[in-house]
This record gives C-alpha cells, sequence and structure tokens, in this order.
C-alpha cells in the first residue's frame, strides 16, 4: 500500500491507497486552450450553442459529445474530423501544476492513467509535455461505456490487480468524479477545471486546488 498526503483548506490527510488511477485531461494536462479552440471551431460551422457545449463536454468522449449536442450530424464523419484536427494541435498544452512530481513518485505498478481521449491523443499529449506514459493506460478506445460509467476504471483496477475499494481516482470533472464514484473508489477532485466548491457539492472525498496537494508519503519499495 501506499500512503498518500493530501492538502486541502489549511489541513492535511494522510491515507492508504493500493493504486492511484487519474484522469488525463484538466488532471495531469492542462488542454484547456487547445479543447476551447476545437469546440468553438466546431460549434461556429454547425452553428452549436459552444456555452452549452462546453458546460456539458468535459470528461465525455468526442462521440458522446457530438451525439448529445448534434445527433442530426453524420457522428462517424464529425469525429473522424475532430480526431484529426486534435491530434495536430499541442499549441497551448502545458502540465498541470505538481503532476511530474507526482507521476515520478508513483511505483510503475501501482498506477494507471484513465481517460476519455483515445490512445494516439493521450500518447502524443503525456509525450509532448514530457509526462511518462503508464504501463496501464485505458483510453476510449478501450470500453463501450465512457465516463460518468465507471467501467474504464474498473477495467484499470483489474489491470492492475488492486480491488476497487483500494483504489483512489484523481479527476477534475463532474463526470469523471460519478465514474470513479460509481466504481467503488475514493475520488480527489482536483480544481482545474472547475470550482473547488462545486467538485466538493459532487461528494467527492476530498478537493485539491492542483496535484501540487497530493503527495506520496511512503510508495512501495517495489512496483
Amino acid at each position: 500500500m501506499m500512503q498518500l498526503t493530501i492538502t486541502t483548506a489549511g489541513r492535511t490527510v494522510t491515507i492508504a491507497c493500493g493504486a492511484l488511477l487519474l484522469d488525463m485531461d484538466g488532471t495531469l494536462v492542462d488542454s484547456q486552450t487547445c479543447v476551447e479552440r476545437k469546440w468553438r471551431d466546431w460549434c461556429r460551422r454547425h452553428g452549436v450553442d459552444v456555452d452549452e457545449l462546453l458546460r456539458v463536454s468535459h470528461g465525455l468522449q468526442l462521440a458522446d459529445t457530438v451525439r448529445l449536442m448534434a445527433p442530426h450530424l453524420d457522428l462517424a464523419a464529425e469525429v473522424a474530423d475532430l480526431v484529426r484536427r486534435e491530434e495536430q494541435d499541442t499549441d497551448g498544452l502545458r502540465p498541470v501544476a505538481g503532476a511530474a512530481r507526482l507521476l515520478a513518485a508513483l511505483p510503475p505498478r501501482r498506477w494507471a492513467v484513465v481517460t476519455s481521449a483515445w490512445r494516439r491523443l493521450a500518447e502524443i499529449r503525456l509525450r509532448h509535455l514530457g509526462l511518462p506514459v503508464p504501463r496501464v493506460l485505458v483510453t476510449a478506445d478501450d470500453t463501450a461505456h465512457g465516463k460518468p460509467a465507471p467501467d474504464g476504471y474498473l477495467m484499470a483496477a483489474a489491470r492492475l490487480g488492486c480491488p476497487p475499494a483500494d483504489c483512489v481516482v484523481v479527476e477534475d470533472s463532474p463526470a469523471g468524479i460519478e465514474s470513479g464514484r460509481a466504481a467503488g473508489m475514493r475520488v480527489i477532485a482536483v480544481a482545474t477545471t472547475f470550482a473547488i466548491e462545486a467538485l466538493e457539492a459532487l461528494k467527492a472525498d476530498w478537493a485539491v486546488d492542483d496535484l501540487t496537494g497530493v503527495t506520496v508519503r511512503e510508495p512501495v519499495a517495489a512496483g
């Protein structure tokens, strides 16, 4: 088991966990500039309300967002175009504060990334920022049901050989928090995309401003 120290609202809490499962966009990677640029252009071309889309799209897979906001469009064609545009755009990407330090401290067999992005995009973004690609990377390519369904987090726990109750999820979006809780896991909310008060209202177990508030206190000696 690992010991995690969580610093929030002037207090420090230490918890034990078997594995740390992290979202990517908004949690490890600040991709807001890229994501909003993509969606603003798409909404302008299709006459979709961009403010409403941005309100509901965080944490969702591309196809789920398109299906929700413009069900009349050719889903496969729209997703293919969005995929191409997003893979070519790294302008404005940056690591979330504390991400590199936290990942460097985690034993390789005790953490995973669970993202609504597809595998190629996840690898592009992590490598562009010099962040490690984990041994266990669960993406939209791996699950039939994206967040807020628990499938991705349950798959990551199984691949790590860790019971869900021993896993801690780190998420920045309502859909991600709901996904982690539905998987029976404890959740740390990161207030990089939504206000910390809004995330606490979603019944995350803890809320921090960024990943500088999460420290591996006593990592296990060997994977």
